[in-house]
């Protein structure tokens, strides 16, 4: 299947392991882990940089075959919850920054076309996520008040 607006193929890139046993070396039990894993969110880590974390100075490869959960579930578990999912604050800063790109360099239009598939995809986004309810259902995005989310 092709990709979305290129019309380029393929998905190349680094898999998981299909083995889904703890391997040997890890020395972390579930409930260190998930103490770990509050520990890191206090301090502000997103659940992708908890993991990055893990791999490389904790020596944990994947958190779900210790802890049977996920990152996100056990953040959640602690009460530790982002408001807005990652992917979205992610894709809200991406435009953020096109918008302040384009505000010195207006006859950029390649840019512009940027910032159009990206808050085409900001907002299909949101409709995924209220349908599934993991922002509210009068959340709105609004490109004005998006730099709000860049701290």
């Amino acid at each position: 299947m092709a990709r979305m607006y290129s019309r380029k193929r393929g998905k190349a890139g680094s898999k998981k392991p299909i083995k889904k046993t703890i391997p040997s070396w890890v020395r972390y039990k579930p409930k260190e882990a998930e103490m770990l894993i509050a520990k890191l969110a206090k301090e502000g880590n997103t659940s992708s940089q908890i993991g990055s974390i893990l791999r490389d100075s904790y020596g944990v490869p994947d958190i779900r075959p210790i802890c049977k959960k996920k990152i996100t579930r056990i953040m959640e578990e602690k009460g530790i919850k982002k408001e807005i999912p990652e992917d979205l604050l992610a894709l809200i800063k991406r435009a953020v920054l096109i918008r302040k790109h384009l505000e010195e360099n207006k006859k950029d239009q390649v840019a512009h076309r940027g910032l159009t598939l990206t808050e085409s995809k900001v907002k299909r986004l949101v409709k995924y996520y209220k349908k599934t309810g993991k922002i509210a259902s009068e959340w709105k995005y609004e490109p004005e008040r998006a730099e709000f989310f860049m701290e």
